[in-house]
């Protein structure tokens, strides 16, 4: 059964600057963890500040499920941060990830 992640950061502030390439971009996100993920934010790696809470007030993926994640920010980078933070406290930060190329990521304990 899938959850689904409600995606669409919001828009980048650009100052008036659109970038010609921008993409929204669709990975499965698979919570193998034992413990529930309560939060889920990404930046592009060459911003300093996290978007919103891709799972939205009310998301939670369960240990166990997976679901689809939208990044449809308007940036046209490919390499973006994740930060995790599950149920217990946990964090798990991940610099990096080549959005463009991915298809699936999988959170493991």
């Amino acid at each position: 059964m899938n959850k689904f992640l409600l995606g669409g950061l919001a828009a980048l502030a650009l100052v008036g600057v659109v970038p010609a390439m921008a993409q929204t971009v669709e990975f499965t996100v698979i919570n193998n963890s034992s413990v529930d993920l309560h939060y889920f934010y990404t930046t592009p790696s060459n911003d300093n500040n996290w978007g919103e809470d891709l799972l939205g007030d009310t998301g939670i993926l369960e240990a166990g499920y997976q679901a689809t994640a939208t990044i449809g920010d308007g940036s046209d980078q490919c390499l973006y941060d994740f930060r995790f933070v599950m149920s217990d406290g946990s964090e798990l930060v991940e610099p990096a990830i080549d959005i463009c190329e991915l298809g699936s990521y999988t959170i493991n304990d």
